[in-house]
């Protein structure tokens, strides 16, 4: 089946959002709706449909000058075994003491290393983007230094490959995983079957801290945060009010230009910076709650 998508940008995430709401009123029917901040610094949001049949191209233009959008790029995606594509480019990944891999390189994990099976259906961050390597390497560092906390939270955890780190590293920590997306959480849930952690994180679905499991857990002693730099920025406050004084956060998400905004963000909210670590263009920060 052929599948059309339409993508076009515009400036602010109210109107982008209120674009994809009209997107959803469109005939024909797009069975997915996505609305993305372009992460390059430059204020713009990502707008884009999927269709199984041609969309119409008048109703789209309509709706991109109404909402002063640029005009929409309607295109159709060849046919293509994504799975299998994903599982031959994918390879596994070395990150610390972790190795994060999928079935189809099961055979591949070291003696001694700590294995995180993601499998290339479950692509809410598999372990292969710079943000969560970043993540990764940075709660490598902090065990590495003796940090062991005693309740751990991943916000906005995809895949949970993070909480997963934190349970098979910390067996008697509390941990806890949330997402906006329910499918995520699903996933999520997948996951921690795959590598045996059933019963070991609590999965939710959650804006940010937004949950009362979250609030009555709080405070917390790690927290992981591997978001886009809005919800960083946003989620600041919370953070604060929910980790502990001498606690540690690890954020990414964010792109190297971006860094400097969001360690000034979380200094004004009492954190320090314990390190900063910058994989190509993308950046991953520890801060200590003083």
């Amino acid at each position: 089946m052929p599948t059309y998508t339409a993508l076009t940008t515009l400036t602010g995430e109210g109107p982008a959002r209120a674009l994809g709401e009209a997107l959803e009123r469109i005939e024909p029917e797009p069975y997915g709706i996505g609305v993305f901040e372009v992460e390059d610094g430059s204020g713009l949001w990502e707008v884009g449909a999927y269709f199984t049949d041609p969309p119409d191209g008048i109703a789209l233009e309509i709706l991109a000058t109404a909402f002063g959008a640029k005009s929409f790029l309607v295109s159709e995606l060849p046919e293509v075994d994504w799975v299998a594509k994903v599982q031959r480019e994918l390879h596994p990944v070395d990150a610390g003491r972790f190795f994060v891999y999928g079935s189809h390189d099961a055979d591949k994990l070291p003696e001694g290393r700590v294995g995180l099976q993601i499998e290339a259906t479950m692509a809410f961050g598999t372990g292969h983007h710079g943000t969560t390597l970043g993540c990764l390497l940075a709660f490598d560092r902090l065990f590495s230094e003796g940090f062991r906390p005693a309740k751990v939270a991943d916000i906005g955890a995809g895949t949970a490959v993070l909480a997963m780190a934190a349970a098979k590293m910390l067996p008697e920590a509390l941990v806890i995983a949330s997402d906006i997306d329910p499918v995520a959480v699903e996933v999520a849930r997948a996951n921690l079957a795959i590598n045996g952690l059933e019963g070991r994180v609590e999965c939710l679905e959650a804006a940010g801290f937004d949950h009362r499991r979250l609030a009555a857990a709080a405070p917390y002693d790690l927290v992981f945060a591997n978001i886009l730099k809005g919800p960083l920025v946003e989620l600041a406050p919370d953070m604060a009010a929910h980790v502990i004084r001498g606690g540690r956060i690890i954020l990414s998400g964010l792109l190297v230009v971006q860094a400097k905004a969001i360690i000034e963000t979380y200094l004004a909210r009492g954190f320090r910076l314990l390190d900063r670590n910058d994989l190509g263009e993308w950046s991953a920060l520890i801060l200590e709650r003083e």
